[in-house]
């Protein structure tokens, strides 16, 4: 999945920090991932660590999360049901009509054919957990599976802030649902969709990774069309692409972003904190660096990179194609 800082390419370098900066071994550690997003970085540390903690506020997320990070154990006839859910014939339902080529709404977010293959597959997966079919995990499997196969054949040039005018080539491919495999391990893990500031007082561990928003997109805007089939519940789209009413993040909006990031560092019941920031962040480096020195020992690695591009070049503000990854530690 195309995403918003994203620490995917990043994840091998996190991962050896964090071994090289902490005084024990991995299998012996409580790792949490406050902002978790897509799970990247929990899903790269959940094979070596005793527990993961996963947490993110938008639903998709959490869907993703209670697959890639809650789910342990093989699933049995996963298969099956994939296959099953790949053989259904479309059904016109909440996606065609409202974000599908030839709906009510007129908004090209999918092709006429996978919106209506997208309602489909919803709606069953819906079915068999309503009927006591699947289990809450298998449920967990098979969503995790669809948004990621829909994602993939979205008409957006990355994010869901703008459909294209023309179905591209990838949009008219017929939808695919893939497994959304994850790795078992011995350990039960966890997951949770919450306010990142108001979770930290509830939980604590050895390591906690932040990798909060950087800037003024709003996850919940840019992902609404993930949010409503996972969800899929029924409301009044709103605008030109079809907004629900979405979460708006303190660590998008400049006057917030400080003290929230200072509640949060305060209130955290952690030995190690990382965070993952970036030079195109709403905080520069020497808040965070204040900010987190009052608390404890703190230190920086930096790396650079590709930056990440969900829209034209001479539409942006960055005109970089690279960027400074920041991984601010504090031993608290």
């Amino acid at each position: 999945m195309n995403y918003i800082g994203s620490k995917n390419k990043l994840s091998e370098w996190i991962k050896t920090t964090v071994e090289n900066t902490i005084a024990m071994p991995l299998e012996d550690i409580v790792f949490c991932d406050l902002f978790a997003g897509t799970g990247i970085i929990g899903r790269k540390f959940k094979p070596f660590v005793k527990q993961v903690i996963a947490n993110d506020v938008e639903f998709y997320s959490y869907i993703l999360l209670k697959n890639y990070i809650g789910n342990h154990q093989d699933i049995s006839s996963a298969v099956n049901y994939i296959q099953q859910l790949n053989e259904l014939k479309g059904k016109k339902g909440f996606i065609a009509e409202e974000y599908g080529e030839k709906g009510k709404a007129n908004r090209l977010f999918f092709s006429e054919e996978n919106a209506q293959k997208i309602d489909a597959c919803r709606q069953q997966i819906e079915k068999w957990k309503n009927e006591g079919e699947i289990s809450k995990n298998t449920y967990y499997f098979l969503l995790a599976s669809l948004l990621e196969s829909a994602d993939k054949i979205a008409n957006t040039a990355s994010v869901y802030g703008a459909f294209l005018k023309k179905i591209k080539t990838s949009a008219s491919k017929k939808i695919s649902i893939k497994p959304a495999e994850f790795s078992l391990t011995k350990h039960e893990h966890h997951v949770f969709q919450q306010d990142g500031n108001q979770l930290i007082q509830q939980i604590k561990g050895d390591v906690l990774y932040l990798d909060p928003p950087y800037n003024a997109r709003q996850y919940g805007a840019n992902y609404h069309l993930l949010n409503t089939i996972a969800k899929y519940d029924t409301f009044v789209p709103k605008g030109k692409t079809g907004l629900p009413d979405y979460y708006k993040s303190a660590y998008c909006k400049k006057n917030e972003v400080a003290k929230a990031f200072e509640r949060l560092i305060e209130n955290a019941q952690f030995s190690y904190i990382f965070l993952s920031y970036n030079n195109e962040g709403l905080m520069p480096p020497e808040t965070i660096k204040e900010i987190m020195q009052q608390y404890g020992k703190y230190s920086l690695q930096t790396k650079n990179y590709q930056r990440f591009k969900a829209d034209k070049t001479e539409k942006r503000n960055h005109k970089a194609n690279a960027t400074v990854e920041y991984l601010h530690i504090l031993e608290k």
